[in-house]
């Protein structure tokens, strides 16, 4: 069976306090996993990694190997299609790591899609951002 993974990071400030949120659908459609919590202070593009993680390190325990990933970051994207090079060092490291999560998961794609469409992700990530801050989302 194939799945449908879309993950997010979000933070408050680049960096800043950061959190992440992760969906997990069957063919159906139906979602198998969500997942958000806070990171503590990273920057933007670590929390969309770090999401990635996450998911991947679900899709192992599940002894998943087929996975369609939906990011909303182009950045991310590209740097896992290698159209562009990952130059930052903390960076480099969590890129790594996703690559060698990835081998759990041999058949799998990347797409970038516009926020809109990551909707739940976000939603979680914002979440956990808004219950480590205190807050209440707005209505």
């Amino acid at each position: 069976m194939r799945y449908r993974v879309h993950t997010d990071g979000a933070a408050r400030g680049n960096p800043g306090p950061a959190a992440i949120g992760v969906v997990v659908q069957d063919k159906d459609g139906r979602t198998v996993f969500e997942a958000s919590r806070s990171l503590g202070t990273k920057t933007n593009n670590e929390a969309e990694y770090l999401a990635l993680i996450a998911a991947l390190e679900y899709l192992r325990e599940s002894r998943i190997t087929k996975a369609d990933f939906f990011l909303d970051s182009e950045l991310i994207v590209k740097q896992l299609k290698g159209e562009y090079r990952v130059r930052e060092p903390r960076m480099k490291a969590l890129h790594a790591r996703v690559t060698m999560l990835l081998n759990v998961v041999p058949d799998h794609s990347f797409t970038h899609v516009k926020r809109a469409e990551n909707a739940r992700a976000d939603a979680l990530a914002n979440e956990a951002l808004d219950a480590e801050a205190g807050t209440n989302p707005p209505a």
